[in-house]
């Protein structure tokens, strides 16, 4: 049978004498006043559809230890939430001695003098390497459990901050929702896989927009040929938009990669959907010129009306700890995301900034005053 919204699956099972209240109020013994209940029973109602349907044992041994996977890890990583963390990618078979190594080492090292943490796959080569320059208290490890012997990097071996996953999709997806951003250094078919997966992600809207580094050494031609391909064959034929290209950055340099995230963050705090209208959360108001060129220069990204600058008004009740970030809210296109990074990349300019407008003026009336 077709999906059926959870609406007409309690309709289902009403209509079938299952008493489906007794199951609200053991959600509510369990978490009272939750938000999240009505979400919890529709878990629900789709394991009884499943267990209605009955049709393959397979089928529920894999939902079984996906749920069990995504449990355990939302459990473990709630311990580091509100710490920036930064995925990295690399090849696992650079050996020590090989410049990317000592590059990646550097990165891990820069990432945690910034106060943020790295995230690996948590094996060796690069993935060892970032973990080693970063120190156990900035390093997470997202292993994979393979049929043969598979140990982490001695990073993370043994440690609260090692995760190991049964299935590659639910580890593939910590690595893209833990992110604030992601470093990808040369390797194999695994990181292009996951440089291409993240792109795509962010291209769809599908996941947050949050930095793209691709990193690697001085003079290296790894991500400098594959961004010619991209521009070569895909924009050239149209078949991704010249703005896509922004959503990635090539960089040289360890602390040129850092300075690029921390730009991005430097006013752009975060965003999110609230019904017809994006919002983009600022630690900094920004000034009324820099408003008043966003109306014109970013029109395009607005289906309808304009930019609007404003106060948390509550809407977001579930997330009150950013209730101090300023919003810009507007009704985003959804679809060109590259224009949404040179959006986001005008926000992060200080001489934006209200409080620098202010800043200058006084110095101005200053200035003025002296001669």
């Amino acid at each position: 049978m077709p999906y059926e919204p959870n609406d007409l699956l309690s309709r289902h099972f009403q209509s079938n004498g299952i008493d489906l209240s007794k199951v609200e109020e053991q959600l509510n013994l369990i978490a009272p006043n939750s938000p999240n209940i009505p979400l919890y029973r529709d878990m629900i109602l789709t394991v009884l559809r499943m267990a209605q349907d009955d049709l393959n044992r397979w089928n529920a041994k894999i939902t079984l230890q996906a749920l069990r996977e995504l449990e355990h890890a939302f459990r473990v990583l709630e311990q580091f939430k509100g710490r920036r963390k930064v995925t990295v990618f690399g090849s696992a078979r650079t050996p020590i001695e090989h410049p990317l190594y000592g590059l990646a080492r550097e990165l891990g090292a820069a990432l945690a003098r910034s106060d943020l943490m790295v995230i690996t796959g948590a094996g060796g080569g690069i993935m060892a390497a970032a973990h080693e320059g970063a120190g156990r208290d900035h390093s997470l490890g997202f292993n994979i459990t393979l049929p043969f012997e598979q140990h982490a990097n001695p990073t993370v071996d043994g440690t609260g901050n090692l995760l190991s996953f049964h299935f590659f999709f639910t580890r593939k997806l910590f690595f893209v929702k833990e992110a604030d951003a992601l470093v990808l250094c040369p390797g194999g078919f695994g990181t292009l896989d996951e440089a291409l997966e993240v792109l795509t992600l962010i291209q769809t809207g599908k996941s947050p927009l949050v930095p793209v580094v691709l990193l690697d050494v001085p003079g290296g031609t790894f991500w400098q040929e594959a961004l010619d391909f991209l521009h070569n064959q895909l924009e050239s034929n149209r078949y991704i938009l010249p703005t896509d290209m922004k959503l990635m950055r090539l960089v040289h340099d360890t602390e040129e990669a850092v300075e690029e995230i921390n730009q991005f963050y430097s006013n752009f705090h975060s965003s999110r959907w609230l019904k017809n209208q994006f919002v983009i959360r600022m630690s900094h108001p920004l000034n009324e010129p820099a408003l008043e060129q966003m109306q014109t220069t970013f029109a395009d990204l607005c289906l309808s009306d304009r930019f609007h600058q404003h106060a948390y008004n509550g809407e977001e009740h579930n997330e009150p700890e950013f209730s101090h970030l300023t919003r810009l809210s507007f009704a985003f296109n959804a679809r060109d995301n590259g224009r949404l990074r040179e959006l986001i990349d005008f926000i992060n300019l200080p001489e934006n900034w209200a409080m620098n407008q202010a800043r200058t003026a006084q110095r101005t009336r200053e200035a003025l005053k002296l001669t």
